[in-house]
């Protein structure tokens, strides 16, 4: 209807696409596309903007970087600055780099993408102008300390455990139990038995994942979706048939187009989404797998200084990957190659 649409698009001017003449139907299909992306390789899909795999643009000037946050987003960025020629110090605050890919990678079926940490790891410590510190954990006062002029959060995200996601914009009934735990507690090693319900409100991968964790510790799982199939997204991914498989081969129940209402003494509380028939799962530990929440509190208190960042020297103050808008591991890649790319340049 608007001849102008096909320009909008190619310029990803989404918030006029919105306001072309209301229907969003092309809208929808813009935004729920299917990205092509790449858990390794970040360029793919960004071929016509210039990117290649193995050629990065050499730097435009002497400025250093400082990295806080060794996941998949700081390791890219790093990477990519190194390649570029800049020097580097990227700050991982414990003794291990990887970020979310430490508790991801040990979870059923997810061990290979410790390549994303190993290939990462490996390249920067063959680069003088690159120094990795381990167990350096950042408060403000100690960036501002170091001076260094540029500096890029990437402290990632944790999941959250009171339920908050797409179904439910507040906390839900009952999440400050004992018995409530997010996935990071699951990933971390917490020990469960007895009956599990996991409620997956994601639709990605976690929900079965953790589902096939706690089955394989020998709890008797219920993985519980708003959704009328559990981890939809996965159809896009060409995983939704393994998922299944993997559910059924573990006697997991799963009760699709159900919300979680409460969790109290009695048990958890769950409602079918179109009869509204009333479930209580008894004595059972419950899991959420809703959405994660970035940890930003060094970028917000950074930001929130600008006189101190100028005294200090600092030019440029940025965050990326989950720090920004929690997403796959393969987005996380993706943003840190973008911003190793386009950094110093116009």
């Amino acid at each position: 209807a608007d001849p102008f649409l096909p320009k909008k698009i190619e310029e990803n001017r989404i918030d006029d696409i919105r306001e072309c003449i209301g229907c969003n139907m092309c809208t929808t299909n813009v935004l729920l596309a299917t990205p092509i992306r790449c858990t390794q390789n970040p360029t793919i899909g960004k071929e016509a903007d210039g990117w290649h795999p193995e050629i990065v643009p050499l730097k435009n000037s002497d400025d250093s970087v400082l990295i806080v946050g060794g996941g998949p987003a700081g390791l890219e960025c790093a990477l990519t600055l190194g390649k570029r020629g800049y020097d580097v110090t990227l700050a991982e605050a414990t003794d291990e780099l990887g970020g979310r890919l430490k508790g991801e990678t040990a979870m059923p079926g997810l061990s290979a993408w410790g390549r994303v940490k190993d290939y990462r790891e490996y390249q920067l410590g063959q680069m003088a102008n690159v120094n990795v510190y381990m167990e350096s954990s950042l408060s403000a006062e100690q960036v501002l300390e170091f001076g260094i002029p540029n500096v890029v959060i990437a402290t990632g995200s944790r999941w959250r455990r009171n339920g908050m996601g797409r179904q439910y914009h507040q906390p839900v009934t009952g999440w400050e139990r004992d018995e409530v735990f997010s996935a990071d507690a699951v990933m971390e090693g917490e020990l469960f038995s007895g009956t599990a319900v996991v409620f997956d409100d994601e639709h990605y991968y976690m929900g079965s994942v953790v589902a096939e964790k706690l089955a394989l510790d020998g709890c008797k799982v219920t993985l519980v979706t708003p959704a009328s199939d559990v981890a939809t997204y996965s159809k896009f991914t060409l995983e939704f048939p393994h998922v299944m498989a993997r559910l059924n081969e573990l006697g997991i129940e799963v009760l699709v187009t159900h919300n979680l209402d409460a969790i109290d003494e009695e048990g958890v509380h769950l409602s079918h989404l179109w009869t509204g028939q009333d479930r209580v799962i008894k004595n059972a530990s419950l899991v959420m797998v809703t959405m994660k929440e970035p940890v930003r509190d060094l970028y917000d208190d950074l930001s929130s200084r600008q006189d101190d960042l100028a005294q200090a020297g600092i030019k440029s103050l940025q965050r990326i990957g989950d720090c920004v808008a929690p997403g796959p591991i393969a987005m996380a890649i993706h943003d840190g190659h973008r911003c190793g790319i386009e950094f110093d340049t116009p």
